[in-house]
């Protein structure tokens, strides 16, 4: 059976994730969209891809689905950022989006993420009435529902679009591009052989900045790394900064909803810095106000940015899902995750990589100064900030909400010589010390693995808290 996690579906290429597989899930969406559908405008869906092996092809094929349902597919002329296409649903009024891709994922892998009409992540409860959709299919025996391709285009069922220009104008409403443009900032673009690639060089086009792209030719094995935006996989955008001499590298990741920096020495800019800084250049430049909502797994650099400004902080279990429905229900002025999933007001509840580094190039055009003194001050300011995570598997799995309890009974009442305050059960067992640094051992839910995050005044304690962790969580389970 095909399951939805947080934000679709994922399965290796060729092995679960076919055609056959992916017209099935094409036409389990199509049902819930004629279903749940209300008025008298014919249905649409917007369909969007990255640049993995098959992906234009997988993309043409729920377009024949929807085509062959009566609904009309905006289908991309090519591979598209993921908060592009979520923009362009929310801007055409259509039912849903589909976008194939695996994000960050290995190259192997491919995925189909289901966007709501809002323009983020399809809820839980809708991923759970897809699923429902395609067991009735299963128990009746039923297939996928299939328009010829050519004759669809010429019923208008499915429209070929480019989604980038109206996605593009949305941005410039929320970034100053002009004060971008007078910084005169030299800008490397990783694409990362991703969807994101041309974004920074079109959007920047007219501005007095210049901008080099590197690895953004199209190039479906990646270059055999992860096209994941962090320190291990950046190697070639720190040389081409220093090479450039640029004052900046900006990275996105596969389908370009998360970013990942390089300042001009070379030091990688973590996804929690680039929250940080944009939140306060929201406050203080832009003299904006509003909650902030962040994941159990993230810095305390924006608990302490809210506590000197008075906002209200909410902090959520790991997953942008639980960010984009307070944004919803709530005057959020910026939402994020360690993983750098972030948005902020007035865009969708989404994350996105473009606008997130453009947002960090206006906070270097705001200051007048290169980025590690920017980053400095920051932590000066709003420390500590030596944080890292690192996966543990075990030799066995355990239900979460059991290691959970495991954990909680095995607590310590210091660690690494510093009390343990307070305890958080929310998203795994989170220690904060008196010292304000912070453990988080958090099981995974679907593999035997700890997440083991940690975040402390100094690389070593921080380094001592993994290592501790690490221990615990060995420790309860033999």
């Amino acid at each position: 059976m095909i399951r939805f996690g947080t934000d679709g579906w994922r399965a290796v290429i060729a092995d679960t994730f076919t055609f056959d597989n992916l017209r099935l899930i094409a036409q389990a969406v199509a049902d819930w969209v004629n279903k749940s559908h209300t008025g008298d405008k014919q249905p649409e869906v917007v369909i969007g891809y990255d640049t993995r092996f098959l992906s234009d092809r997988f993309a043409a094929e729920a377009a024949r689905v929807m085509a062959g349902n009566g609904i009309i597919a905006w289908l991309t002329r090519t591979d598209t950022p993921t908060p592009a296409v979520s923009y362009n649903v929310k801007e055409k009024g259509a039912n849903a989006g589909i976008v194939i891709t695996a994000s960050h994922n290995p190259p192997r892998y491919n995925g189909f993420k289901l966007k709501a009409a809002y323009g983020g992540s399809a809820t839980a409860e809708e991923c759970a009435l897809v699923e429902k959709e395609l067991e009735l299919m299963e128990r009746e025996a039923r297939g996928p529902n299939l328009m010829d391709y050519n004759r669809a285009l010429d019923l208008g069922l499915i429209r070929s679009f480019d989604p980038s220009w109206v996605y593009y104008q949305h941005l410039s409403t929320l970034v100053d591009l002009d004060k971008i443009s007078q910084g005169e900032l030299n800008i490397v673009a990783d694409a990362m052989w991703g969807a994101g690639r041309g974004a920074f060089m079109s959007i920047l086009s007219r501005s007095r900045c210049h901008v080099t792209e590197i690895r953004g030719l199209l190039n479906p094995g990646f270059g055999g790394i992860h096209p994941e935006p962090i320190a291990r996989y950046l190697n070639e955008l720190v040389a081409a900064v220093q090479r450039t001499q640029a004052d900046v590298g900006l990275a996105t990741d596969g389908d370009a909803d998360r970013i990942g920096a390089i300042d001009a020495q070379g030091n990688f800019i973590d996804p929690h810095t680039v929250f940080a800084l944009v939140l306060r250049q929201l406050i203080e430049g832009k003299g904006q106000r509003g909650d902030v909502v962040k994941t159990v797994s993230t810095t305390l650099m924006i608990d302490s940015i809210c506590d000197k400004y008075g906002l209200t902080l909410h902090e959520t279990p790991v997953g942008f899902n639980y960010i984009a429905d307070l944004m919803m229900k709530r005057d959020i002025l910026m939402g994020g995750e360690e993983s750098g999933g972030i948005s902020i007001r007035g865009h969708i509840p989404e994350g996105d990589g473009i606008l997130m580094g453009l947002l960090l190039l206006e906070v270097m055009a705001e200051a007048k100064a290169p980025l590690h003194e920017i980053v400095a001050d920051l932590r000066a300011k709003f420390g500590p900030a030596h944080y890292d995570r690192i996966d543990v598997r075990l030799a066995h799995q355990v239900p979460k909400k059991q290691m959970v309890k495991m954990l909680v009974d095995a607590a310590p009442k210091q660690v690494h010589g510093e009390s343990v305050v307070r305890m958080d059960t929310m998203d795994g067992a989170k220690f904060y010390l008196a010292d304000h640094s912070w453990l988080l051992i958090r099981p995974s839910g679907t593999e035997p693995v700890l997440r083991i995050y940690a975040e402390a005044r100094t690389p070593e304690t921080r380094d001592a808290l993994l290592k501790m962790g690490s221990e615990l969580g060995q420790k309860v389970i033999t």
